[in-house]
């Protein structure tokens, strides 16, 4: 091999480990010769492929580096106002550096081993606990694998409560409020259709519900930034004896009355806005919280505080019985690890920054937006609410001009329709920014020449939704603000836990082992962390290449003829596999086939996406 193509290879060797003198000991040590006999005598010749696979030739890792950040800049990165569930952020330097980065928090495996997992359970415990105040529901789950895929959590949750017989449902409907994001609607649809649920829309203030309704899922405040008391049409619900679920925003609970409060019997959300990326829509932590009533029915991992053999406190997980790996197709659910890395970044950013912080990084995020909102309505312009928190949906004449105007200044803004456009701020938004926003409405006025009058008092949220109960009263909350402090309590963590950083983790399985750190860092650099999901396609076109060439390859692997990079997880993979096998049945007039053969040593997931 000449130096150029070791240059070439070196990434394999380094990332892979094993030297020619180590891989001779182990082919020794389990009676091979080579590899290739190690192949001939486990891998059956009529399913070994014959061919050599038609993929571009290896890069160096310098060469990729250099690679992928051309690619990134492919993308164009505006200042977006667009909202929907996702909001730019600030991550702490030392969360980013400590956690995102380091191989000591992004390796581990599952906690099924409490005794070396201890310092990641304490920070899923922290991220339950913060989900848990902030909702004020008593239980709260350790993430689940997005906001939409949580809202079809709640919906068949509840379903299966009070559908006990599946031969007999006396309860198919669920309602979803009109004013849910539309993401989260069509994945709820998706959900519904293959287990007979009816989903019904409408306006939840004119909803009517009855008895054949199991359910209702509200957004709060709403996909067009309104603030809403639903306490009357939860009543409503309850009194039919169905359940509402409430789709929310952690930052915004900070202010406003928490879910529940208001008597929701299910709050979930994405952890995103705290301190995790953009990434163009993931991955990111969802949240699930509940009342203690669907404790033996919540989806996903809880994490529990128990006491060891000497009587410490000791964490685990717990009530596992609920769980894929143990009750297979009779589970709640076939989510399972789901997002714990980004939830521990969003439970780090709640430890840092404090209820005080967080509090003061809401009531910020609301001044400008108030700001904003009185600006506009001075020059003319008709705002679509009264009460809101982070989002202000404002009419305009001509939207097509508009559009075209704001694309120039590099901002992205949400397009309603041809009348309304929505403006969503968040943590990183400067007063400086609110003069290019007013700039955009304004036709050849220098913004400079503003005067925005900073006010201190909030008189967008109704008091009767504005919050008096306190949150992250815990000393975890209140200790660890100076980089130092938190730089060491994550470290401490970090020493209870067995990485890659201290040994291999000898277990199989479909959770992430070990990505290299030529493939960690370009996560963080901002062409691609700061992209929006809704930004216009033509902005995106790094990531549209990264995903056309990574499909291409994979079908190039496996010799199908399409691939969707779509599903979160491999669970969400598995369901959406079956999901494709159903509806080809069905496009055949076979729709009666509903027969899954799945082998007795399958991964649970399997047989719980199968139900």
């Amino acid at each position: 091999m000449s130096l150029f193509e070791a240059q070439s290879t070196e990434f394999q060797r380094s990332h892979i480990g094993p030297n020619k003198q180590q891989t001779a000991e182990m082919l020794k040590a389990i009676g091979v010769s080579s590899l290739q006999e190690l192949v001939d005598r486990t891998v059956p010749p009529n399913i070994r492929m014959k061919e050599e696979l038609n993929l571009p030739a290896a890069m160096s890792e310098s060469a990729y580096l250099q690679h992928i950040k051309d690619v990134s800049l492919k993308n164009k990165v505006f200042k977006n106002y667009i909202g929907q569930g996702y909001y730019d952020t600030l991550t702490p330097s030392v969360i980013l550096r400590n956690v995102f980065e380091n191989p000591g928090w992004y390796t581990q495996y599952t906690p099924y081993q409490a005794e070396i997992s201890q310092g990641r359970l304490e920070s899923l415990l922290n991220f339950q606990t913060v989900v848990s105040d902030l909702t004020a529901l008593p239980l709260a789950n350790a993430s689940l694998l997005d906001e939409a895929t949580a809202a079809a959590e709640a919906m068949t949750m509840f379903f299966n409560m009070l559908n006990k017989d599946i031969h007999h449902i006396s309860r198919p409907k669920f309602f979803v409020d009109e004013d849910v994001f539309p993401q989260t609607k069509d994945v709820v649809v998706t959900r519904a259709i293959p287990v007979g649920i009816e989903v019904v829309y409408g306006d939840y203030q004119t909803a009517q519900i009855d008895d054949t309704y199991f359910g209702a899922l509200v957004q709060y405040p709403n996909d067009k930034g309104s603030v809403e008391d639903y306490r009357e049409f939860i009543n409503k619900v309850h009194g039919v004896g169905a359940y509402v679920a409430m789709a929310t925003d952690l930052l915004a609970l900070t202010l406003l009355t928490p879910p529940g409060e208001l008597g929701a019997d299910v709050a979930l959300g994405s952890a995103q806005r705290f301190g995790v990326p953009l990434g163009y829509g993931g991955p990111h932590a969802a949240f699930f919280a509940s009342k203690d009533d669907f404790k033996r029915n919540i989806p996903g991992r809880i994490i529990g505080v128990s006491v060891d053999a000497q009587g410490n406190r000791a964490l685990r997980m717990a009530l596992q019985t609920r769980e894929q790996h143990i009750k297979r197709e009779k589970a709640t659910s076939n989510i399972c690890t789901a997002q714990a890395l980004l939830a521990n970044m969003a439970s780090m950013y709640a430890v840092f920054h404090g209820p005080d912080g967080l509090r003061n990084i809401a009531k910020r995020v609301a001044l400008l937006t108030q700001t904003l909102a009185n600006a506009l309505e001075e020059r003319g312009y008709e705002l679509l609410h009264e009460y809101f928190f982070d989002t202000v949906v404002v009419k305009v004449d001509d939207v097509k001009s508009f559009r075209e105007k704001a694309e120039r200044q590099h901002i992205n803004f949400r397009y309603y329709n041809n009348q309304h456009i929505g403006i969503s701020i968040d943590e990183t938004t400067t007063p400086s920014d609110l003069f290019d926003v007013i700039n955009s409405f304004v036709n050849d006025v220098d913004p400079v020449a503003y005067e925005l009058e900073h006010e201190d008092t909030l008189d967008i949220i109704p008091t009767a939704l504005t919050r008096t109960s306190e949150f992250l009263t815990h000393p975890v909350f209140n200790s660890h603000h100076s980089e130092t402090q938190m730089m060491r309590y994550i470290t401490q963590l970090q020493s209870k836990d067995i990485s890659l950083v201290h040994s291999m983790i000898p277990l199989g399985s479909c959770t992430m082992k070990l990505n290299a750190a030529s493939e960690m860092i370009p996560l963080s650099w901002a062409h691609w962390s700061k992209m929006h999901p809704f930004a216009p396609i033509d902005q995106a076109e790094g990531y549209t290449f990264i995903v056309k060439e990574l499909s291409k390859y994979l079908c190039e692997i496996t010799k199908f003829d399409a691939c969707s990079l779509q599903p979160n997880s491999g669970a969400q993979g598995e369901y959406a596999g079956l999901l494709t096998i159903k509806g080809y049945h069905e496009s055949r007039g076979e729709g009666h086939r509903n027969v899954m053969l799945i082998p007795i040593s399958a991964h649970g997931t399997n047989p719980a996406s199968a139900v």
